[in-house]
């Protein structure tokens, strides 16, 4: 019996149909924070976010942008005479919108003859697959921050330990000391951008593969054991102090960048260099959503087989797809960090 075949995709033909099979399915965890701005239509592509430094700081880095420096002394008022003015310093953070698309086809033979719905099928997975891609701008954009600690070195390529409770609390050291807040509330998922209250703290993000060290870490106190029950995202593990862990398996890893592996008991794909796992911690308004005003995020598009058009005259080929506009920006460095770290690997 000859197997039919299909230009968009193979017919299980000469067997019997069985069920469809779940797929992985990406996961969502950075976009419960951010803020969320809306840029206006018909005026540029390109927008300019700006932000006053305190009074004694200075423009360098992100923590001369977030310290005061003030004296009673220095303000202390000489009887009939006018102090001197001063003037507001002002960093600008330019933010340039993408736009970002995928497509699937099928055919008019497919839609009639193939056992399974594909459209419904393509719908389902543009929905999901850009659903990763909004996630990739997401941790793409927080890596870049310049706030970054390495564990056992000053490098990626000197990183040679696991995450540990020191680190931690230096960037706690740090976020507090540039004057960055818990956050107190997160995004429901929801195209509305609803919000619900938390119990305060910072949100740490990362891989799966370092479920480990953190459950391995002092006073680490599981979702299952929380007073209020409440998780601020399904994806949650527990917290350490301040600190909300929220795991995905879609936060990669950058593979065979860090130290030799040696005998330090760390993972690695390559069995040469240590897999770095970037962590981000994130305080309150640390970094920026644009959407387009008038815009949704994305709706899944379906263009059927059966619509004429002088591309398709025949009405062969059926469409379904995703386009949206994004940006996504860090507001303040010094109000979140990422920590690069390497995993345990576990015993078989």
């Amino acid at each position: 019996m000859d197997t039919q075949t299909y230009s968009s995709i193979a017919i299980r033909s000469g067997n019997q149909k069985g069920k469809i099979l779940k797929h992985s399915v990406p996961v969502e965890v950075l976009g419960i924070t951010g803020v969320q701005h809306k840029m206006e239509r018909n005026m540029s592509d390109t927008i300019v976010f700006g932000r006053y430094i305190p009074h004694g700081g200075a423009t360098t880095n992100y923590t001369t942008q977030n310290r005061w420096t003030v004296t009673a002394a220095a303000h202390q008022t000489v009887e009939g005479v006018t102090p001197d003015a001063d003037t507001l310093s002002r960093v600008d953070i330019t933010v340039q919108m993408s736009q970002y698309s995928c497509l699937y086809v099928y055919t008019d033979k497919a839609k009639i003859f193939h056992e399974d719905d594909l459209p419904a099928a393509q719908i389902k997975h543009t929905g999901q697959r850009m659903g990763l891609v909004r996630e990739m701008i997401r941790y793409g954009a927080l890596k870049g921050t310049t706030h970054k600690y390495y564990c056992g070195g000053t490098t990626r390529a000197t990183v040679d330990e696991a995450i540990s409770l020191n680190v931690l609390r230096n960037v706690t050291r740090n976020i507090s000391g540039n004057h960055g807040m818990h956050i107190t509330t997160v995004l429901k998922a929801s195209p509305l951008y609803d919000t619900h209250p938390i119990e305060a703290g910072f949100l740490v993000f990362c891989h799966t593969d370092m479920m480990h060290d953190i459950r391995e870490l002092p006073n680490f106190t599981p979702c299952i054991e929380y007073a209020s029950g409440r998780q601020v995202h399904p994806q949650e593990l527990g917290s350490v102090d301040e600190f909300r862990f929220i795991v995905s398996p879609d936060l990669g890893s950058i593979i065979d960048s860090g130290a030799a592996v040696g005998v330090t008991g760390l993972k690695s794909t390559g069995n040469s260099n240590i897999d770095v796992y970037p962590m981000v911690v994130v305080a309150d308004e640390a970094w920026g959503d644009v959407a387009l005003r008038g815009e949704n995020s994305f709706e899944p598009i379906h263009i059927q087989r059966n619509r004429e058009d002088k591309s398709d005259p025949l009405k062969q080929r059926g469409y379904v797809g995703a386009i949206f506009w994004s940006a996504m920006f860090i507001q303040n460095d010094g109000w979140m960090a990422v920590v690069e770290s390497g995993a345990t690997e576990l015993d078989s």
